[in-house]
């Protein structure tokens, strides 16, 4: 018997009390800024509704705290951090807990939480958190030599998981550099193009679509990582409704939330889309869909994104005739397909989990979550 089952045997055979979160936080707000307040080199850490935080030069908070991304994209993703910080408007700080070791209530949420905000989520629309929302969600408490015990196995994971990371992360600067060196590189003959002058720019339906158990794959900004591997469908009677549908080549870029991530259509089935995506057209004949992924994933296409992007917004967004107006280096075909070539492998080392580092994270990950799914899973105790 682990020392595990051995404390729960004896402080809590008989389950668990649960617990909601109001009456577990004594404080739960949120940030005061806007995104735009992010500075480049600042001293502090800035969490917005991104994964990671950006920078800046204030501090609002000074604590130890849980901070959960209240819409777009990254809606319920949570971040821990001890200290001076500073968080968007629409990013919940939760601090000053009673009945819970803060790590034990990290790991529980990260298991938990954002299934939760889907279901309670109004369907079609970009998810949200609502502070009631918040409130009302319900967390196990079990003593505490039992959550101590759950937050040593768990962090022993997340330890071996954050270093992977870190190399991950290091080998992905070094990727972004040399990509990003690539198109100011003055030996390559390139063209500043008007992004509307080699491609057609659409966006996905603005109605919220009827979803079906099965047909037609309907994909989000959430879906782009995988536009493949979207859960959500509508009918193909609903599908014929759409004018534009993507064809091979084609672009689909994120409008709204995280602005500016891409992924190529590479395979021609049947994908619904919905206003978050921009859909983008190339002009075969002067520029490859690919060599556009990576050009405005690049540091020069994401400032000319910026510079029209609407960062007062909740979430952010940019317009769809805005992203026309791009600026981007476009170079002949054959070097296009050239510097392809090179950025394909360089971003299959950094972000296929088929293989290498990406891969040995993407294992541990899941052998976390299921301990973790086991670790935090508690009888109610009746009363």
């Amino acid at each position: 018997m682990s020392k595990l089952e051995e404390l729960i045997n004896k402080l809590c055979p008989d389950g668990v009390e649960y617990k909601k979160l109001a009456d577990i936080c004594q404080n739960i707000t949120t940030g005061k800024l806007n995104a735009n307040a992010m500075t480049k080199n600042g001293k502090y850490p800035f969490f917005t509704c991104d994964a990671q935080p950006y920078k800046i030069n204030t501090y609002a908070f000074n604590t130890e705290a849980i901070l959960i991304s209240g819409n777009g994209s990254q809606v319920g993703h949570i971040n821990y951090y001890k200290g001076k910080f500073n968080a968007y408007q629409r990013t919940y700080v939760l601090s000053n807990f009673l009945y819970t070791k803060t790590k034990y209530l990290l790991h529980y949420l990260n298991g938990h939480l954002r299934n939760y905000i889907l279901i309670n989520s109004k369907k079609g629309s970009i998810p949200y958190i609502t502070l009631p929302m918040l409130q009302k969600f319900t967390i196990p408490i079990p003593p505490m030599p039992v959550q101590e015990e759950i937050v040593r196995i768990l962090d022993n994971f997340t330890e071996l998981t954050t270093e992977l990371t870190a190399e991950l992360t290091a080998r992905k600067k070094q990727y972004e550099y040399y990509r990003d060196s690539i198109f100011s590189n003055k030996n390559i003959n390139f063209t500043n193009l008007k992004l509307s002058d080699i491609a057609y720019i659409y966006d996905g339906t603005h109605q919220t679509p009827k979803y079906t158990d099965s047909g037609i794959n309907f994909i989000s900004v959430e879906n782009i990582e995988n536009i493949y591997a979207s859960s959500k469908y509508i009918s193909e009677e609903d599908f014929k409704k759409y004018k534009i549908k993507p064809k091979i080549g084609d672009v689909f870029m994120t409008r709204i939330g995280s602005i500016g991530k891409c992924a190529v259509f590479t395979k021609q089935v049947d994908i619904a889309y919905y206003v978050s995506l921009a859909l983008i057209k190339p002009n075969p004949n002067i520029v490859n869909g690919k060599y556009l992924k990576y050009v405005i994933e690049s540091k020069f296409g994401r400032k000319e994104l910026r510079k029209r992007t609407l960062v007062n917004a909740v979430p952010i967004k940019i317009n769809k005739d805005d992203i026309g107006k791009i600026i981007l280096p476009v170079p002949p075909l054959e070097e296009q397909q050239r510097i392809v070539d090179i950025l394909d492998r360089f971003d299959k080392l950094c972000n296929d989990i088929s293989e290498g580092l990406p891969a040995e994270i993407e294992a541990r990950k899941k052998q976390y979550e299921y301990y973790r799914d086991k670790l935090l899973t508690f009888k109610e105790k009746t009363t």
